[in-house]
């Protein structure tokens, strides 16, 4: 089975349409699946429900789908560094549902694991508490979370050979490794795209098996959220 396209617009040809759940890896701008996320754009799939820790910056990733208008709701962790985001929900024109981000990741998880629900104490007697099941252990009450499972999953890789193997560098690992597991198709943009075998089997951070495509987009996009300087002496 060939895993390999020639590029993001081609790796999505065929499995979208309206209405449908993606997650999309990455934490702020990094590790995000920039070429993907711009190719969902351009494909004008609309109704999504996206699940990401946040939407990227005003401009970049996530974020040119909300301009777009083809984001109905977002399930997220962190809103305040895209102002468009915050913008659109304040003004009813975008659903939030808020977790807290390592209820996020552990959602993420449990979805990949088949496990449909958990319980936590992040949470409770709090807004994200509404409305959601309770239930005592030890004294202690904790809420039901549900896991999640997406349609699509959009990774960026560090590394990743023709078999679907992945390897994420640094920071840019951050949701990326749970998202790949917790969709029924993974597809994964890398910046380096090596034969199968080459990778070191201990090394590999996905195994190939949850990943269903793979495009290589190269090194060229290293943003940076926010330039910081400290004064030098005159």
């Amino acid at each position: 089975m060939n895993k390999v396209y020639p590029d993001a617009k081609s790796a999505l040809d065929g499995i979208l349409k309206d209405g449908m759940m993606i997650m999309s890896g990455g934490f702020g701008l990094c590790g995000i699946a920039e070429d993907l996320s711009d190719a969902l754009r351009d494909s004008g799939v609309k109704d999504l429900t996206v699940v990401s820790n946040n939407a990227g910056v005003d401009g970049i990733g996530l974020s040119r789908l909300l301009e777009t208008r083809q984001i109905k709701k977002m399930i997220s962790s962190y809103v305040g560094e895209n102002k468009l985001f915050a913008q659109q929900y304040l003004a009813g024109e975008l659903e939030l549902e808020f977790s807290p981000q390592g209820t996020l990741a552990e959602r993420i998880r449990a979805g990949g694991a088949g496990i449909p629900g958990f319980y936590t104490k992040t949470g409770v007697g709090t807004l994200i508490s509404e409305g959601k099941p309770t239930m005592e252990f030890n004294g202690e009450t904790y809420m039901l979370e549900r896991g999640l499972f997406a349609d699509i999953a959009i990774v960026h890789a560090w590394k990743g050979d023709t078999a679907g193997n992945l390897v994420y560098r640094k920071t840019a690992r951050n949701f990326n490794p749970m998202m790949a597991t917790a969709a029924k198709i993974t597809i994964a943009e890398v910046e380096h795209l090596v034969p199968a075998g080459e990778i070191d089997p201990d090394h590999i951070h996905t195994p190939g098996i949850f990943v269903k495509r793979i495009v290589e987009v190269g090194t060229g996009k290293k943003r940076i959220e926010k330039v910081t300087s400290r004064q030098r002496p005159a």
